[in-house]
């Protein structure tokens, strides 16, 4: 079977996005015991399964969702507890499916739509539409969908361009009769969690929920353009928003668990590479370190008088002989 690559343009933002997401995981995944907690660990997978679940109409909110995650009974629908109940099990496989298998996702639509569809994990035998949107005829989805998996393994594309093109592309051939949105996003999330595994801690889902309609929109405008690339940006976007409000909510980390709030007047990336370099080298010198960052001596100086000045740094003997120290802000 030849494989068709899905048709999409890597625009200077999409490279540009990459490079800052990228960034941005680094400095989570330095400190990641601090910033990802059991605790945020948990809020964010509820945030996940309420996101999800918001963006498809169920509205029980964090309280019943958290109350049916820890085996509870709540007040609702025999079909919103299905729904709940479904997304939280498809979730918690999350860090079992192989991203590329495409019998794990009917694995996880069979899990997901269990007692709400009689033909749930399999693929829908009828044509339909969403929107101004017409799917793919039924007898053509077993091909599409085999295509998108092979390309998917095979691909040498970057895995966050490969997480935004399969999630378009499974939403435009729309291969179950329900549920097509939820697994969809969970798909994004498997393929972004076996590129790093820090992604099973942020939970994009409630950051698309809080965009929904721009989401829908970028789909829609895909589909007439006849290519994933704005929304490939948009989801990129996305991603790097829901990141940087994990670092947020622990903003006192930062490789060396340096406040990244310091009014110190001196860039936050800069401030990451100097303190990074000093990390791995207590006795870098002064020039050693304008060299590496292609800077002058007298700014790195200046830098470093500012971040002592903040009780970032401290020099301990001399600037001859002596060592530079990095206290510790935790508390």
């Amino acid at each position: 079977m030849q494989i068709k690559s899905p048709p999409y343009i890597i625009s200077s933002k999409i490279v540009h996005l990459i490079a800052e997401i990228s960034e941005e995981l680094t400095r989570i995944e330095i400190n990641q015991k601090e910033i990802i907690t059991p605790k945020l660990r948990k809020e964010n997978r509820i945030k996940t399964l309420v996101g999800t679940l918001e963006i498809e109409g169920n509205f029980l909110g964090i309280e019943k969702v958290t109350a049916i995650l820890e085996g509870k009974k709540v007040l609702g629908t025999m079909l919103e507890v299905a729904e709940v109940e479904g997304v939280i099990g498809a979730y918690k496989e999350l860090e079992q499916y192989k991203f590329d298998e495409l019998d794990d996702l009917l694995k996880s639509h069979q899990i997901l739509m269990n007692g709400i569809l009689k033909n749930a994990g399999n693929f829908r035998g009828v044509n339909v539409g969403v929107g101004n949107h017409i799917a793919p005829a039924a007898k053509n989805v077993q091909y599409l969908m085999q295509n998108l998996f092979n390309w998917l393994k095979d691909s040498d594309e970057h895995s966050l361009i490969k997480s935004c093109v399969f999630h378009y592309e499974f939403e435009f051939i729309h291969p179950f009769s329900d549920g097509n949105g939820r697994i969809g996003r969970l798909w994004q999330s498997v393929i972004l969690y076996n590129w790093r595994a820090v992604f099973n801690a942020i939970p994009t889902e409630s950051i698309v929920r809080d965009n929904q309609q721009k989401y829908y929109d970028t789909l829609e405008e895909c589909n007439s353009l006849g290519n994933s690339t704005k929304f490939i940006e948009f989801m990129l976007t996305i991603l790097l928003d829901a990141i940087r409000k994990n670092i947020e909510k622990n903003k006192k980390y930062v490789h060396t668990n340096v406040p990244i709030n310091v009014p110190i007047n001196v860039p936050i990336k800069r401030i990451d590479k100097i303190l990074n370099l000093i990390q791995n080298n207590h006795r870098i010198t002064i020039p050693q370190i304008a060299t590496k960052l292609k800077l002058t001596d007298k700014t790195i100086q200046r830098d470093l008088e500012k971040l002592k000045n903040a009780n970032i740094l401290i020099r301990v003997g001399s600037l001859k002989t002596g060592s530079w120290k990095i206290i510790n802000n935790k508390e």
